[in-house]
């Protein structure tokens, strides 16, 4: 295959714009898009490089589909191209997600909205089980014999945290990877790991003072400290935002994620969902900024350590520890989110959509929507609908 020209600014522009607007559905469509553009229709990536591209991408903490859109413009034409691409790619979700997080989080939205956002509302939990069994299938496929009981242990961490000490949840992640890594280590005494692997063990310190030092901390946690998909921001974030800060209810939160599962583009976004909801439009455009300012560091400042990345026994030991963690947080999160809901159609609803997720093997969008309109429905014709 014969790599093409470099694509002027323009191009990244408009290409990586045109994958933020079609990108309904999360990282697999995102990662089908980014692959037909770059490997198979405009020939910038061999299939190879691309495929070390997402490898390398879901060893990093945060949202590896948008990580793999910032790398994939940086290789085609460098740091311009990966703000420029990055940017493209996230922006129209995220002028989306605001324009309906005024609809449905407003003071006194009308009452279909009201009705649409608790269907959909309802209908989370069962994404938040498929979500984390799916990831639960692939990441057990992948898990050695002798380790297996310390996966279990660590997937039950994150599902314990996540229903009890949801504020700790970082906290848990950080210490299952460290954990891992530090067993492998002892296992490997004596021999030398290949190369400085780039796992950024932030400080999980305090931000005070104000709204907003309290939102971008929030907001920073899910773009940085975040393991095994979109979705493990919820729980990342449902106890900060509903119980912690009460910058919203259970039900607006319930609303939030459905409009980050249901928008194109990258499924962080509900983090302005968040922000819009504790300090309005310039709350939510701060919690973006902060949720997607470490993918732009992490391949700005070491995307050409990348394949070295790959083959780091330190990364990927890190990574075995905190992935079940984060994949045990993603399904323990189904139980504060059903806990949320108020009106008994509402878990009619949640079951429904747990026989078409899970059972029919149906579309996330497609039920979310489905729900929305039952809830809808419900609105109008009078029926109870969540404070």
């Amino acid at each position: 295959m014969s790599v093409q020209p470099r694509p002027g600014l323009l191009a990244v522009l408009r290409e990586w714009g045109r994958i933020g607007c079609i990108g309904f559905g999360g990282p697999p469509t995102h990662i089908a898009l980014l692959r037909e553009l770059c490997v198979e229709r405009k020939q910038w990536l061999s299939a190879q490089e691309f495929e070390d591209a997402v490898a390398a991408c879901n060893l990093l903490p945060g949202p590896a589909s948008t990580q793999l859109a910032i790398f994939c413009a940086w290789r085609v034409r460098g740091r311009s191209a990966a703000l420029v691409g990055g940017v493209a790619f996230i922006v129209p979700g995220l002028v989306l997600i605001l324009a309906l997080a005024a609809l449905f989080l407003a003071g006194s939205p009308p009452r279909w909205v009201r009705g649409a956002g608790a269907g959909a509302g309802a209908a989370v939990a069962a994404v938040a089980v498929q979500a984390g069994s799916r990831l639960a299938s692939a990441s057990w496929r992948r898990v050695q014999r002798a380790s297996r009981s310390r996966w279990l242990l660590y997937l039950a961490a994150g599902g314990v945290a996540t229903a009890t000490v949801g504020p700790l949840l970082v906290l848990v992640l950080l210490g299952c990877g460290a954990l891992e890594l530090v067993t492998r280590r002892v296992r490997r005494a004596g021999t030398n790991a290949a190369g400085t692997a780039p796992i950024p063990l932030l400080a999980a310190g305090t931000i005070g003072g104000g709204a907003l030092l309290p939102l971008a901390w929030v907001a920073f946690k899910v773009g940085a400290l975040s393991y095994g998909g979109g979705f493990v921001i919820v729980p990342l974030m449902q106890a900060d935002a509903v119980n912690h800060y009460h910058w919203m209810n259970g039900g607006q939160f319930l609303n939030a994620v459905a409009l980050g599962q249901i928008t194109p583009g990258p499924v962080v976004q509900t983090v302005a969902a968040v922000g819009y909801a504790a300090a309005g439009l310039g709350g939510g455009l701060l919690a973006a900024v902060f949720a997607f300012a470490p993918s732009f560091a992490f391949i700005l400042l070491g995307g050409h350590r990348f394949d070295r990345l790959r083959s780091d026994r330190r990364a990927r030991a890190f990574l075995d520890g905190a992935g079940p963690a984060a994949v045990g947080a993603i399904l323990g999160s189904a139980i504060p989110l059903a806990r949320a809901l108020a009106e008994p159609w509402q878990y009619a609803v949640l079951a429904a959509a747990a026989a078409l997720l899970l059972l029919l093997r149906r579309g996330v969008v497609l039920t979310l929507l489905s729900a929305g309109a039952v809830g809808a429905l419900m609105a109008v014709g009078e029926g109870p609908l969540p404070h």
